[in-house]
């Protein structure tokens, strides 16, 4: 992290200068990933634009753009100007930012062209604690996403984006009172912000086709007779609360056992057998079949 420079009339160093404006409503999901954390760093460092015009050798307008997501996607060489004058870990910023040029449709070629301008990176490994946290919830997180996304190639992608922003984000997700929350919180919202929706909610009908009561159809007049009863039951999964339905997809949609369950979203075992609870009460009156209930 930068040294925060002393202010000569006391003030903090948040009140120097002009906050960088906005980022522009027409900067892409993946581009988005990076771009935040970028910018909570510039705030937390107490450099203003002008301090990080004379260190990173770029104009202003030009870091202003890239600090807005305005105009054109930014190549890498200014990016990561940025990105070492703020002293962030260039290795998973590096892999977001070849992943939102893919988005911004920049094709191979240009990509490469950028990586290679800047001196090669070394290996860079994440903290140990991140390592070993990557490790224990890659299967969960991904087999949550894929309920919403439904490619597991999609699920893997957004996985990666989560636990790469994490690692970014490492001294101050460990800093909060509840890292698996924290964490969750994070993945939650890069999985909503790509999932399909229906009448408002996210579209869980198509995970109906992947569930065991489907699989176990003895003739096809029996398995689209189960295709139309889950795809309902699941419809009526995506309208209960969001932890109640974290907590369902989890269980009995992921297959996660329940003792796992409160390690992977951050919350007490007894508030997530609650959420359980309520969250059968609530498909029984939304969806009283009997025969697709598959919380029993």
């Amino acid at each position: 992290m930068p040294r925060i420079p002393e202010q000569p009339d006391g003030e903090p160093p948040s009140r120097r200068g002009r906050p960088p404006e906005p980022i522009c409503d027409t900067v892409g999901v993946t581009h988005r990933t990076w771009l935040e954390p970028l910018r909570r760093r510039l705030a937390a460092s107490g450099l203003t634009l002008d301090e990080l015009v004379s260190r990173s050798g770029y104009s202003k307008t030009r870091l202003s753009e890239l600090l807005r997501g305005k105009g054109y996607y930014p190549g890498w060489e200014m990016t990561y100007s940025v990105v070492k004058v703020l002293d962030i870990p260039p290795w998973p910023l590096r892999r977001l930012w070849t992943a939102a040029a893919r988005e911004a449709e920049k094709n191979d070629t240009w990509i490469e062209d950028g990586i290679h301008a800047v001196q090669p990176l070394g290996p860079e490994a994440p903290p140990v604690a991140h390592r070993a946290f990557r490790q224990v919830m890659t299967p969960p997180y991904t087999a949550y996403a894929q309920a919403f996304l439904q490619t597991y190639g999609r699920a893997r992608r957004v996985v990666a984006e989560t636990l790469d922003i994490l690692w970014l984000d490492w001294p101050e997700a460990t800093s909060s009172s509840n890292t698996p929350r924290h964490a969750w919180d994070l993945l939650r919202s890069k999985v909503m912000a790509r999932a399909e929706t229906h009448d408002g909610h996210p579209d869980l009908r198509t995970a109906a086709l992947r569930t065991t009561a489907v699989a176990q159809s003895t003739s096809l007049d029996d398995q689209m007779d189960r295709i139309a009863r889950m795809t309902t039951f699941f419809e009526a999964v995506s309208r209960l609360p969001d932890d109640q339905m974290d907590v369902t997809v989890l269980r009995f949609l992921c297959n996660i056992d329940e003792d796992a369950v409160p390690g992977i979203i951050g919350l007490p075992p007894a508030i997530t057998h609650s959420l359980t609870r309520h969250a059968r009460g609530a498909l029984h009156g939304l969806h009283p079949d009997p025969g697709t209930d598959t919380l029993e």
